[in-house]
């Protein structure tokens, strides 16, 4: 539900609405707009008298919200969110945000070559993974902590902002010490307790579609971290299970226009998850930027047959350079750009 104030609405009026929904035994959050404030009302999973609130001094109107994902929805915040990250990159912003890197961080060497690699090849931010969910528990499992202090030592050389995957609460609050992302993977969407822990650190917060998850669950993971009071989420779409066999996943990119429909929060594609094939990544990457998303997130590596991790998904840097040019191409077509270089 949102309460929405006068234009004329003091800050003691708004104030008195706050307090009267802490009273009624819900959460208030303040929602200044350019004019005028909404006070959102939050914790409730049916339907609130909306009588008192009304009869308070500085109130317009009482507005429901019918979504079960509130503080994600359109309704609850009509513009667009812009998630800014620490080198300046905007995420949901008119210029497309592409991230690209390994899928495992392998050695200094590696993670650092590429780094720079892909900044000089238009990049803003770095992915690459220190702590990995692998389907078999003897494959490789990434290298921790080393890991993140690696990204780090990139981010340092190259400026670009990095992106690395938390697998539970604990390690959230370790992943917030390095990076400037933190990724939710599509097996622990609905990690409540770690979406929660997401929330709290206040960094922002990639969160990918699981395997099988439909858009509203999706959102509703989503709305976990809002929760908590963090608003800075990105969304992705990765593929989910299909019957088919040609590709590892089916990238759904109806999702995207249909997410953008229904929520003020921005949503890229991971191209590379969503085929887990080299030579399907540039088209349906390209595909994913004609169709609405805010960027993309890519698989990159140096030497992909000796890749540690998903080599068969990964790009050549020179392939990656490739995508570039034609998704600059496809996005000025739509009225937009690609982020700039990294000065």
């Amino acid at each position: 539900m949102l309460v929405v104030m006068k234009h004329s609405a003091t800050d003691e009026q708004i104030d008195a609405v706050v307090a009267t929904i802490k009273e009624m035994g819900y959460g208030a959050r303040p929602i200044p707009g350019g004019q005028r404030t909404a006070v959102g009302l939050i914790g409730n999973d049916g339907e609130v008298d909306s009588g008192r609130l009304l009869g308070l001094d500085g109130v317009l109107e009482v507005i429901p919200v019918t979504h079960p994902y509130k503080q994600v929805s359109r309704e609850w915040r009509e513009q667009d969110t812009v998630v800014t990250l620490a080198n300046g990159t905007k995420v949901g912003a008119l210029d497309v945000v592409v991230m690209a890197g390994p899928c495992a961080v392998e050695s200094e060497v590696q993670i650092l070559d590429i780094a720079h690699r892909l900044r000089e090849l238009g990049a803003t931010v770095l992915r690459g993974g220190a702590f990995k969910p692998r389907t078999s528990p003897y494959a490789f499992q990434g290298l921790g902590r080393e890991g993140l202090e690696l990204l780090a030592k990139a981010r340092e050389e190259t400026g670009l902002a990095v992106v690395t995957e938390a697998l539970d609460p604990e390690g959230a609050d370790l992943v917030a010490e390095y990076a400037d992302i933190i990724q939710i993977g599509a097996r622990n969407m609905q990690n409540y307790p770690l979406l929660r822990r997401a929330g709290k650190t206040g960094k922002p917060v990639l969160l990918k579609r699981g395997l099988s998850a439909t858009i509203d669950e999706l959102l509703l993971a989503a709305e976990y971290i809002l929760a908590e009071g963090n608003d800075d989420v990105i969304l992705c779409e990765r593929g989910i299970r299909s019957f088919d066999t040609h590709t590892r996943n089916l990238l759904d990119l109806a999702a995207i226009p249909v997410v953008k429909s229904l929520s003020h929060l921005p949503i890229i594609a991971d191209p590379s998850h969503g085929t887990g094939l080299r030579a399907k990544v540039t088209p349906m990457g390209r595909a994913a930027i004609a169709a609405g998303a805010d960027g993309l997130i890519v698989e990159v590596h140096p030497d992909p047959p000796h890749a540690m991790s998903d080599g068969a998904q990964s790009l050549y840097p020179e392939q990656f350079g490739e995508l570039m040019r034609q998704i600059t191409v496809i996005a000025r077509a739509i009225g937009r750009d690609v982020t700039p270089r990294l000065s």
